[in-house]
């Protein structure tokens, strides 16, 4: 039962485990360091295409300027996995079928925490009054990591997601800014130590150095943000992911600590988990809208989508059925398309052992 009678930081710890968030902390408003390190990360062009990340200045680093008024920032996390780290190991090993990123699996994450830290504030603000806030999940220039680890919620990993002790690193965050004047939380202290696996297991070698994370080389950011083709010196450590990676995540010990979600917008949706490739590439445009409804996946459209099985399928062993369906869109509207499809024909080409490489008609 709710307690309306707490404290006002006490009950906003109390309603967000009530709406389903795992953890509520608070963070102030300083974050110097890590703007001085998101400079140098951006000085060293780490951020690729991404260019809403240098974007709005310094609002990003400091959100009484994004927002004014703002005196304090609730962070709040909620759990995602779906199973067993095993599972996505063994789908990984499995080239003919298609690997997406656990996380987007189920419903949007950024309507559900949107719409969770909104109910936050609503029913707050029914007990205090009246009161300035704006509600973030990943959707504007804010440095969620940073203010959650500041607000005690865990610390950021060498592979630069955000890692709790008692939880792992799978989850999402969502964040309140507020002209409340809330006491702040302890700030997390780091634990990575001497582990280098995430930096050790990454197909790319995107962490190039502990806490560094160049995007330009990160299979998250090439099936996800980059627009145009996917560089061919990384196609091949793509595999059949299609979607995201989560090797870095499967690698960490702290993982040991995640618990699978009971979210029932988080359940995976069959027609995306371990689905075939052949299936997925089949899929025209209102086809791949209509599954994708509501998904998180829906944002990177059709032709990333197809350019990103295109891939898959040229990493896949070879098969006649394979070929047959790059085949049909070897000449596909879009040039991304048409390019990616033509390597993964050249691709199957080279493992056909002798086989006579013929394009359908």
């Amino acid at each position: 039962m709710l307690s309306p009678e707490l404290p006002i930081k006490s009950r906003i710890v109390e309603l967000g485990l009530a709406l389903g968030f795992q953890q509520i902390g608070v963070a102030n408003i300083d974050l110097s360091a890590a703007e001085a390190r998101l400079q140098d990360w951006l000085g060293r062009n780490f951020h690729g295409e991404m260019a809403w990340m240098a974007r709005h200045g310094d609002k990003r680093s400091r959100p009484a300027e994004l927002i004014p008024g703002t005196l304090s920032v609730i962070s709040a996390r909620m759990d995602y996995w779906p199973e067993d780290d095993l599972e996505s190991w063994a789908l990984l090993q499995r080239p003919e079928l298609g690997y997406i990123s656990r996380y987007a699996l189920g419903r949007d994450y950024h309507r559900v925490l949107r719409g969770r830290l909104q109910a936050l504030v609503t029913q707050l603000q029914a007990e205090v009054g009246h009161f300035g806030y704006r509600v973030f999940t990943d959707s504007a220039p804010v440095l969620e990591k940073p203010l959650a680890q500041s607000a005690g919620l865990g610390w950021i990993g060498k592979h630069t997601n955000l890692l709790n002790s008692s939880a792992g690193s799978y989850f999402f965050l969502g964040e309140i800014y507020t002209t409340l004047p809330l006491e702040a939380d302890t700030a997390a202290s780091d634990h990575c130590g001497s582990c280098t696996r995430c930096i050790d297991i990454c197909p790319t070698q995107a962490i190039v150095a502990p806490y560094v994370l160049d995007a330009r080389r990160c299979i998250s950011y090439l099936t996800i943000e980059l627009d145009g083709p996917i560089p061919v010196e990384f196609r091949q450590a793509l595999g059949n992911r299609i979607y995201g990676c989560d090797d870095c995540q499967l690698v960490c010990p702290w993982n040991k600590f995640a618990r699978i979600s009971s979210e029932p917008d988080f359940a995976p949706r069959a027609q995306l988990d371990g689905a075939r490739l052949l299936d997925l590439f089949a899929w025209n445009e209102a086809e791949f809208l209509l599954q994708t409804e509501g998904s998180a996946i829906r944002r990177i459209g059709h032709v990333r989508w197809l350019r990103n099985i295109g891939i898959a399928l040229g990493n896949a062993p070879h098969d006649p059925n394979i070929i047959k369906a790059l085949n049909e869109r070897l000449t596909h509207p879009s040039a991304v398309v048409a390019e990616a499809v033509a390597w993964a024909l050249h691709e199957q080409q080279l493992k056909c052992k002798g086989i006579e490489f013929k394009v359908f008609t």
